[in-house]
């Protein structure tokens, strides 16, 4: 701001949710002044430092430039590497809990597998003596992971892979009929020997099955309905 007596021109940043500090440089009727203010929850500490009752031109571009130089210097070398260490550092413990959390989501699946195996594997040899519907392969988990995990014959049993073998639990829920059917709109993490193994991301599951002697493959949607057997799904 500025009046017939006073020049007065500066800047200051956010260095807390509750805490802003401010340097001014002012030109007025009591010389050349610098004034560090900080803010916080309300209150306010003024610093003033009185640098000269002289206005001698070199005396005030300096005491202007000095500053502008100084903060430039500790925005680019001190502030902005703090905080960039800081934002990584925020990630990384991000990650860290994560990956616990996975991990016990992922065990609890497991659990829950074995759980319901001894009841899947009567399905699936039922449905195998009279020549119906049997899962051969079911994987779900991180949409483009599952599609390449579709070409191999094993996966990785693991947090990082961020897929999970769901074959127990797609024969457990083989109805005596023959048929398996996963409605539209439920998100399939919520499914007994399943979970979310890549929160936030597009999730995708492939069933590949067998029925009447013949092969069938299918890819559904985390939300979308899943029917099975059908003709389309030939390969």
């Amino acid at each position: 701001c500025s009046t017939a007596l006073d020049f007065e021109i500066g800047g200051g940043r956010r260095i807390s949710e509750f805490s802003t500090v401010r340097m001014l440089y002012n030109i007025g009727i009591q010389g050349v002044t610098w004034r560090f203010e900080l803010n916080r929850a309300g209150q306010k500490l003024v610093i003033p430092v009185l640098l000269s009752t002289d206005f001698n031109a070199l005396f005030v571009t300096g005491a202007f430039a000095i500053p502008s130089t100084l903060y430039f210097l500790l925005q680019t070398y001190v502030v902005k590497p703090y905080y960039l260490r800081r934002e990584k550092q925020k990630t990384l413990e991000k990650m860290d809990s994560l990956s616990t959390q996975l991990t016990e989501a992922r065990q609890a699946a497991k659990k829950s597998q074995r759980l319901l195996e001894p009841v899947s594997n009567r399905k699936k040899n039922k449905q195998q003596e009279s020549d119906g519907l049997v899962i051969t392969k079911a994987l779900y988990g991180n949409h483009k992971k599952v599609k390449e995990s579709s070409q191999l014959s094993e996966i990785d049993d693991n947090v990082a892979s961020q897929v999970l073998d769901v074959t127990i639990p797609l024969n457990f829920l083989v109805t005596e009929a023959g048929q398996l059917k996963l409605h539209e709109g439920i998100k399939k993490s919520g499914i007994m020997g399943f979970y979310d193994p890549c929160p936030g991301d597009p999730k995708l599951l492939l069933v590949e099955y067998i029925f009447h002697g013949r092969q069938y493959k299918v890819m559904a949607d985390d939300y979308g309905a899943l029917s099975i057997p059908q003709d389309i799904h030939e390969i």
